[in-house]
């Protein structure tokens, strides 16, 4: 009986993976670290994270988006890399991996665990289909937000919030969403309605040395990313 691959159902003469996909799926791994980072932008703006310590004047409002919010939630990216890499070591009669450190770290982890075993997944493992098509369809959901293919959905930057709180400058991105007439700094809720977007530019140039010192800052690695652990999937 003749073989197909799991993903394209093309012909093979053994395996469940075709060379073709299981090079795209080694890829799609070794970029699973990128689309989680890539993803921040549209929860704390300005890649300000509330980890680094920082208090807020006010409670925090919903993530800029929804689906961002859970694709890097312990549900999203993280959570379908671990269930697979589970899966996979049952399969082959291995322990359960340990589970620790910050989120971005686990995904690193757990994406080049997989990696590292795409030969046997590919020869050898019946849900290499499966898997592959999963981990295909969550770039898929990643690249519609951060890079959608219609311009008209993706978010129009403004600028950086000018607001000071406590003496100091905000600096969180302040973005246009699809549908939207009206914006507000999802960081301090400070409003932007479009009579105040001139206001809004004129600020850029005004405090552009203490932005790039706020925007400098947010890039310092974080820590203490720790979140529960989903059971295996398969």
């Amino acid at each position: 009986m003749t073989a197909s691959c799991g993903l394209c159902e093309r012909g093979l003469e053994h395996g469940y993976l075709c060379p073709g996909d299981t090079l795209a799926l080694a890829e799609r791994l070794d970029r699973a670290p990128r689309l989680y980072e890539a993803l921040a932008a549209f929860l704390h703006p300005g890649g300000r994270r509330p980890e680094l310590g920082r208090s807020r004047p006010a409670e925090a409002p919903l993530p800029i988006s929804e689906p961002a919010f859970n694709l890097r939630g312990p549900g999203g990216i993280v959570g379908v890399l671990e269930d697979w890499r589970s899966a996979m070591q049952a399969d082959r009669g291995w322990g359960q991996p340990a589970i620790e450190g910050t989120i971005g770290r686990r995904i690193a982890v757990a994406a080049r665990a997989l990696s590292i075993n795409l030969e046997w997944i590919a020869a050898s493992w019946p849900m290499a289909g499966a898997f592959a098509e999963e981990i295909r369809d969550l770039e898929r959901d990643v690249a519609s937000i951060v890079n959608p293919r219609d311009p008209k959905d993706r978010p129009r930057r403004l600028g950086y919030c000018p607001t000071l709180l406590d003496e100091v400058l905000c600096g969180a991105v302040v973005a246009l969403l699809p549908g939207r007439t009206s914006v507000s700094c999802s960081w301090c809720g400070a409003e932007w309605p479009p009579e105040k977007w001139v206001v809004l530019a004129q600020a850029q140039d005004d405090n552009k040395e203490a932005l790039a010192a706020r925007q400098k800052e947010a890039a310092t690695p974080a820590s203490g990313d720790a979140s529960e652990v989903r059971p295996s999937r398969v």
